[in-house]
């Protein structure tokens, strides 16, 4: 095998390796870390427990309300646990920018020309060794608000995560709260160098920041009167934006309310700093740890280092990476292996688009976990919305076997549209199918997305954040779900018949997933099987079989929305021979609602009559 060779452009952190496949993915892995699915609730501790239903656009935190630290009460988190949740990603924790004035509490005061809404961007953070003011009751004492919650999150027997965004901060990043022995990012720097190896920011150099030029009627605050948004910013000289401009003015599009992180990696794209050696994509995080004890590594390495072990001291239990392919991987294989050896349970989510990048910050970067969204999101919202055939399912997880356990599944999070608005679908229960396979197709985790288990439509006007989305900038409520929260009651009591259906439908479906030893086990495609040999089965049906020793499930989805289906369901003759089944009748049970049939064996093929109503799914289990 010819020797690694990455160049990679800071922008876009092109990648190239050459990458094995034919080792198993899971080899270094204890049984303990994979026995059991797992299951994330992604919730903005600011909308959690707001209730709040004014919605103005634009609206300032006493007007629409938000949410705190502390309307995470036990009953709350019992009743997320209950849902068949294992772990909760709390989102916005970090201290980021907010237009709220805390200076009574030594806090500076944001400005509204670096910033996106009212209510900031959680991806713009302001001090790493804080929390958000907003979310605590006394912002004095905010950080001690958020032990509490940690707390009462262990008590539950939840474990929990928070963002960590290594390739930008906010553009006014302070660090206030950095412990005393440690220095703030930037405190250091020379701005006379566009770059250098010890810098943490890149600079333009002999050039002021210029806010960007709004377009389109947008004003920041929506237009209201605020002392500090009058269109100036003091930085001089200019930081590249966090999307990589290099700009002193960037645009509306960019990423202007963030700076852009220096890795080591110079501007012209090449990497100052040690690359790893070849044959360390199969190496363990002990053996990644060894290899960069003692290297001098860059100072931004040190220090997002240091912030990821102070919240692990502090009880976070994992964190979710915020666009993580735009740093080397270079870099996560030092900062993962670092966060290992301290816990080695640790939950590490890594948000990556890039496909061809996939296996790289697995093995190299020794994530935990990427987003499958422009695999299997991407393709089951297309079947959602109608365009789309089941037919390139069984295609995507061929495509994935050898990394399916790290592939993160979930049909919502905060930068996706919320199934039930128009824009997607139109309707949660078209979700009901998807949601079944995203959850027992694989091994990997499946990640849910507060509201979306009652149908959150995100039809308001935020202000910054439009409609499809719940928003991530403003001061909003979130209807459905505060008709769950019933004024912190937490118990549903506000819900339509339809919206409590579905969030059963939900409780059932996830608490079997993390049951069940079959999902982390075999899986086979008996889709094409089926549309070649069963009369009436088409590319809305998806079917496929998982199963252990212990454990054997068919399991078969209708996504048509207004017809049902009726076809004799076929299980291959190689499916029967490895489940060691004889000719002769056998009792199904759907996992799910109850229900039972019967798979009849002849001549070694399996056949069962199913009657699927539209949008309806079994879990067959073999009793």
């Amino acid at each position: 095998m010819k020797a690694l060779l990455r160049i990679a452009l800071v922008c876009f952190s092109i990648v190239f390796l050459n990458c094995k496949t034919d080792k198993n993915p899971l080899e270094n892995m204890t049984n303990s870390e994979h026995s059991n699915k797992k299951v994330i609730y992604q919730v903005f501790p600011r909308l959690f427990g707001n209730t709040n239903t004014t919605n103005k656009p634009w609206g300032t935190i006493a007007e629409n309300g938000v949410g705190k630290f502390a309307d995470f009460t036990p009953k709350a988190l019992q009743e997320i646990k209950d849902l068949g949740i294992t772990h909760i990603w709390y989102t916005g924790v970090p201290h980021h920018g907010v237009i709220t004035d805390y200076s009574d509490y030594g806090i500076s005061n944001d400005d509204p020309d670096i910033f996106k809404g009212r209510a900031g961007s959680p991806y713009a953070v302001k001090d790493y060794y804080n929390v958000n003011p907003d979310l605590a009751e006394n912002p004095e004492k905010r950080l001690e608000e958020f032990r509490q919650l940690i707390r009462r999150t262990h008590d539950v027997g939840l474990k929990l995560l928070i963002d960590i965004v290594p390739n930008h901060v906010a553009r006014n990043y302070e660090g206030k709260t950095t412990p005393k022995d440690l220095e703030p990012l930037g405190a250091n720097d020379d701005s006379s160098a566009t770059y250098a190896r010890e810098n943490n920011f890149y600079y333009i150099v002999d050039e002021a920041f210029k806010v960007p030029h709004w377009e389109n009627n947008y004003a920041p605050l929506g237009g209201e009167d605020n002392a500090l948004a009058d269109g100036k910013f003091k930085e001089i000289p200019a930081k590249w934006t966090g999307n990589g401009s290099r700009s002193a003015q960037p645009g509306m599009k960019d990423w202007y309310e963030t700076v852009k992180i220096n890795y080591g990696v110079k501007p012209d794209g090449s990497y100052d700093f040690d690359l790893l050696p070849e044959g360390y994509d199969f190496k363990n995080f002990e053996e990644h740890f060894q290899f960069w004890n003692n290297k001098n590594v860059p100072s931004s390495w040190i220090k997002f280092k240091d912030i990821a072990l102070y919240w692990l001291e502090m009880g976070v239990d994992g964190f979710r990476y915020d666009m993580a392919e735009m740093v080397p991987v270079e870099f996560w294989s030092y900062m993962n292996s670092h966060i290992k050896m301290k816990n080695p349970e640790a939950f590490l989510l890594a948000e990556v688009y890039q496909p061809h990048l996939y296996r790289d910050f697995i093995r190299l970067g020794k994530m935990d976990y990427l987003y499958d969204k422009v695999e299997l999101y991407d393709s089951l919202k297309h079947i959602m919305q109608g365009h789309g055939w089941t037919d390139h399912i069984p295609k995507v997880q061929a495509g994935l076997q050898d990394i399916e356990h790290h592939m993160l599944h979930f049909l919502e999070n905060h930068d996706e549209q919320r199934i039930a608005s128009p824009d997607f679908a139109g309707n949660a229960l078209i979700g009901k199918p998807a949601m079944v396979v995203s959850a027992t197709i694989s091994s990997s985790p499946t990640l849910i997305y507060f509201g979306q288990e009652v149908g959150e439509q995100a039809a308001e006007n935020a202000g910054y954040g439009k409609p499809t989305r719940t928003s991530i900038f403003d001061y909003i409520g979130v209807p459905a779900h505060q008709r769950w929260l019933n004024n912190k009651k937490f118990d549903g009591g506000q819900l339509s018949d339809n919206e409590s259906d579905l969030r059963d439908f939900y409780k059932r479906l996830l608490n079997f997933t993390i049951s069940s030893q079959a999902l982390m086990g075999n899986y086979q495609d008996i889709h094409f099987f089926n549309k070649e040999h069963s009369e009436g089965y088409d590319h809305r049906i998806l079917s496929y079989v998982r199963w252990t020793a212990s454990e054997k499930l068919i399991i078969v989805a209708n996504f048509e929305v207004s017809d049902s289906r009726f076809f004799e369901l076929k299980v291959p003759e190689e499916i029967i021979r490895k489940w060691n089944l004889n000719d002769g009748n056998h009792t199904l049970q759907d996992a799910l609602y109850g229900s039972k049939n019967e798979l009849i064996i002849e001549n070694g093929i399996g056949k069962i009559k199913v009657s699927l109503t539209p949008l309806q799914s079994f879990v067959f289990k073999l009793k």
